[in-house]
């Protein structure tokens, strides 16, 4: 099998991968939100939950529990990861930051991953397998069928 027939049908597959990858992204984060809010899973920091209504720690989980399963789900997930990805800014530059520059230093290395993916996503879209298409009637997106046109009449480039 030649690279260019490997990375066309790897291209073939990149919905299912980029759905595959935010059902896995939002089911971990709402894990923690879950952990916070219900204290299944550890709880919140080893045992617990946060008090209600507290600021940032049950916002935060709020945030991380439904716009978890938001963008898990894929339901407005565009708008889920921004506010995602925003939340994890705000918990890197007020939590971890101040204690060191680095995230492997103070800690941030989770809220910052977590804002740098969720923020692919807003640029990306669900990818395949997104309960919005099932709610909308919608199959593909305008960019999944311009891609697929574009395939067709040119060679992939790698």
């Amino acid at each position: 099998m030649s690279s260019s027939t490997l990375t066309a049908k790897l291209d073939q597959t990149r919905p299912y991968a980029l759905g595959l990858f935010r059902i896995v992204l939002g089911f971990l984060f709402a894990c923690h939100g879950a952990a916070s809010l219900f204290g299944v899973l550890g709880g919140a920091h080893g045992g617990g939950t946060v008090e209600m209504g507290a600021w940032p720690s049950w916002y935060a989980a709020f945030i991380q529990f439904v716009g978890g399963g938001l963008v898990m789900l894929g339901v407005g997930t565009r708008t889920a990861a921004f506010i995602c990805s925003g939340s994890m800014a705000y918990a890197y530059f007020k939590v971890h930051q101040p204690s060191a520059l680095f995230p492997l230093e103070n800690q941030g290395e989770a809220s910052a991953v977590f804002c740098w993916v969720f923020l692919l996503l807003v640029f990306t879209g669900p990818g395949a397998l997104a309960l919005d298409r099932v709610l909308t009637g919608a199959r593909k997106t305008p960019a999944e069928t311009s891609a697929e046109s574009q395939q067709g009449s040119k060679p992939v480039a790698v």
